[in-house]
């Protein structure tokens, strides 16, 4: 364990404390560098994107190894912390997250996101996912990396567990048992309703994290209803590969180039790597 690596896990964890941490997603070490060039403070990794990156669909289609390694490269293109999207922890046990906490540590990272919903889509009980929390927590401190974020995502709105009107409370009873296992944030995908995240910020202790993106709320807007953190999962790879696909049937059906007009130059590009 370095200074700098506990350094960089200081610096994310004040980042969740004032303001909103703001997060567009990288996917690889090249979308990495640029994100960090247009002025994040953090990166944080998508594994849909990773995973699409390889050519592997999202949901653990990639193994522990292959997603360590590519978050290997994102933390040696950048200067900035980088937190990982570890899915839900490439195994069910305790132990599986356990040994893909001290993995991704050793690969430089300072903050994770750990699901607690199953790859069938099932959701851990609460004191199921706490015994998981507390494995990560366990594995960060034997790896002299105490100061890990974790930020616990949980997929009862994303995947809509339960009747519409007991959603809220089901997250802020999850959100106690989380925090108390170990949990530095909370993040609720698949939740816009302001009033409803209020609610969330105000009846629990964690910062919470949600997913934006086209037809979200805004930055600003989130800030006010008292999120500390936003990401936008793999919209940007969305993006990124709409215009690939786009450009090529535009190259392919008619010859023409316009799909590619205001791309960053090619020295742009080549010169956001220094290493």
């Amino acid at each position: 364990m370095t200074n700098s690596q506990q350094a960089k896990a200081v610096l994310l964890r004040e980042l969740h404390k004032d303001g909103v941490l703001v997060l567009p997603n990288a996917w690889d070490a090249g979308s990495a560098a640029l994100i960090g060039q247009a002025g994040a403070k953090a990166i944080a990794t998508t594994s849909g994107g990773v995973s699409w990156s390889a050519g592997r669909p999202d949901q653990q289609a990639l193994s522990r190894d292959e997603m360590v390694a590519a978050v290997a490269r994102i933390v040696e293109a950048v200067e900035l912390p980088v937190t990982a999207d570890i899915e839900a922890g490439y195994g069910l046990a305790p132990e599986d997250v356990a040994a893909t906490i001290t993995a991704v540590i050793g690969a430089g990272v300072v903050g994770v996101n750990l699901e607690d919903s199953k790859p069938n889509f099932e959701l851990f009980t609460a004191e199921e996912q706490a015994a998981r929390i507390r494995a990560a927590r366990q594995a960060a401190e034997q790896a002299g990396l105490p100061e890990l974020v974790i930020n616990l995502r949980t997929d009862v709105f994303l995947f809509g567990i339960g009747a519409p009107e007991g959603r809220a409370a089901d997250v802020l009873a999850r959100a106690a048992v989380y925090a108390e296992a170990g949990a530095d944030s909370l993040f609720v995908p698949g939740l816009l309703d302001l009033a409803v995240i209020a609610e969330l910020v105000q009846g629990q202790p964690l910062p919470v994290n949600v997913m934006a993106g086209p037809g979200a709320p805004t930055v600003a807007e989130f800030e006010a209803a008292g999120v500390r953190r936003v990401s936008v999962g793999t919209a940007v790879a969305q993006a990124a590969y709409t215009l690939a696909q786009r450009a090529a049937a535009e190259l392919v059906g008619k010859g023409t180039y316009d799909e590619l007009a205001g791309a960053l130059d090619f020295g742009a590009v080549n010169g956001s790597f220094n290493r």
